[in-house]
């Protein structure tokens, strides 16, 4: 079998209140990664689970409702069942000081994407990294990336804009980055759904959603950044 392809991974790259603004004091930037070798045969097992659910729609976390309950629930049974990986950079917003570091926010959002790949990239493999389209600035976003990116990571091979209904590992990074965005930012949990399903997580991973997991923790990976 090629080396090459054996040893390319697949980053799937989502961010949730990442606006200055916004309202949330937890930003999130992540990504579900996957061997590149084993993507087709993830997205055909998450079709499997949405034909058995009769789930016709985009898997998207805040879809979550009693009625859809059970597919989310196989679903991330599905993800820890798998040699999937997540990873998140959490930002507490209200210690973001950007005057102190001479930089505007764009910079600052540009370093928590930095930080939240530069740690988990080895590089003799190749990466392939693609980011959720948000809004008219995601080719800008990509570009500004890729200059930062690639003049230290040769190990890149490819880094794009992709529409969340192209990729369902895309959706997957979306429900559980949801899930800890939810349990962070909001008081107010009135969808039971939401929080049978982060219980979920937390029992998979063995750690609440509320604080970074240990550095060796490679398959579900919190990393609350302190920024003091």
């Amino acid at each position: 079998m090629d080396q090459q392809v054996q040893k390319t991974f697949n980053f799937y790259c989502d961010e949730s209140c990442h606006l200055e603004s916004d309202e949330h004091r937890h930003m999130l930037i992540s990504y579900v990664s996957s061997a590149y070798n084993q993507v087709q045969l993830h997205h055909e097992k998450i079709r499997q689970l949405k034909d058995k659910h009769n789930f016709y729609a985009e898997i998207k976390w805040s879809n979550i409702s009693h009625s859809q309950y059970p597919f989310y629930a196989e679903l991330i049974d599905y993800f820890f069942a798998t040699d999937l990986k997540y990873r998140a950079i959490v930002i507490d917003k209200e210690q973001v000081d950007n005057d102190r570091f001479d930089q505007n926010y764009q910079t600052f959002y540009y370093k928590m994407y930095y930080q939240l790949l530069n740690h988990k990239m080895d590089m003799q493999y190749a990466y392939n990294i693609y980011l959720d389209i948000k809004d008219t600035l995601s080719a800008l976003k990509v570009r500004k990336l890729r200059d930062i990116l690639k003049l230290e990571y040769s190990a890149i091979r490819n880094l794009q804009n992709i529409h969340s209904h192209e990729s369902l590992l895309m959706q997957l990074t979306d429900v559980i980055m949801g899930a800890i965005a939810y349990e962070l930012n909001f008081d107010d949990k009135q969808v039971i759904a939401k929080q049978k399903l982060i219980k979920k997580i937390q029992d998979h991973s063995s750690f609440p959603l509320t604080g970074s997991t240990p550095k060796s923790s490679d398959k579900f990976n919190l990393f609350f950044i302190d920024l003091k």
